[in-house]
């Protein structure tokens, strides 16, 4: 009886760890063909049967993206665009979903459910509206018009995961520091604050994540490379005849790494960050 319960474990570890290694093989594999088509030659790219490994390999295409393409503005648009999204998204929605979680706020999750309506709008027919107001107010082809569309995007989804994590702090803890004095904006910015990191570092990736890959609202708001951020900078690489594919993936390889390294770094936070938000105590 012991023997077969031990075999019984042993295949549940093992189909685990199989089940584990195909789901990381599907999601890595297309970007590792995307870093191997960066390297490879325009004719190996064009060839009948496709090759994995980038023989001969070739920079060419990195050189085509900065030199030519001037691919650098766009990663600055994108940086500064998200960047300012990120930081505007932390500050409001973290101080939104402080007053809904911990204050007392009647009807606290009929807000919650308006807040979250907003966002359930397909983008596609909020587009024509804005452009004119947009345009009515002179704000085409700049970063704010931009960043006010995308922190009206993220800011439901960081309320929403701010208010789920601020509901796990025992609610001891403000009456401890309101006994000592400290009013809301002190337990916010003193207390709840540093004690909410994990979760501000999950939802300002995803809210980072959100605008620097966003692309119709950019392509439609902006017409220039001095505004137009790093989606809309791809779609420009392909003409009518023509496909650069090694180009294409190349600026696929240079606008992803930064992404991956900071979900890596951050993996810690952002699984804290999740769970925590998961579980009221």
């Amino acid at each position: 009886m012991l023997s077969s319960w031990r075999t019984q474990l042993l295949i549940t570890r093992i189909a685990l760890y199989v089940a584990s290694a195909l789901i990381v093989v599907w999601s890595v594999a297309p970007f590792l063909w995307q870093v191997s088509t960066s390297f490879q030659e325009d004719r190996l790219l064009s060839a009948p049967t496709p090759s994995f490994l980038p023989w001969p390999g070739t920079l060419d295409h990195f050189r085509n993206i900065f030199v030519e393409k001037e691919f650098h503005l766009y990663i600055v648009n994108s940086a500064i665009v998200a960047g300012l999204t990120t930081l505007f998204c932390l500050a409001i929605g973290g101080a939104a979903a402080f007053a809904l979680a911990r204050l007392r706020v009647y009807y606290r999750f009929g807000i919650l459910a308006l807040i979250l309506s907003v966002s359930m709008f397909p983008q596609i027919a909020i587009v024509a509206p804005l452009y004119l107001a947009a345009s009515a107010l002179g704000l085409m082809n700049t970063y704010t018009i931009l960043v006010i569309i995308y922190l009206s995007l993220g800011l439901p989804l960081v309320i929403w995961v701010l208010f789920g994590y601020f509901q796990t702090i025992p609610r001891e803890i403000d009456e401890a520091a309101i006994i000592d004095g400290a009013g809301p904006l002190r337990l916010m910015i003193s207390v709840i604050l540093p004690m909410s990191l994990p979760g501000f570092v999950t939802t300002g990736l995803l809210a980072f994540i959100m605008a620097w890959n966003e692309f119709m609202f950019a392509l439609a708001f902006t017409s220039g490379v001095d505004r137009q951020t790093i989606p809309v900078g791809i779609a420009n690489f392909t003409n009518l005849y023509y496909v650069p594919w090694g180009d294409l993936a190349a600026a696929s390889v240079v606008v992803t790494l930064p992404l991956v390294l900071l979900v890596l770094g951050f993996q810690r936070w952002i699984i804290q960050g999740l769970t925590q938000g998961a579980v009221k105590e």
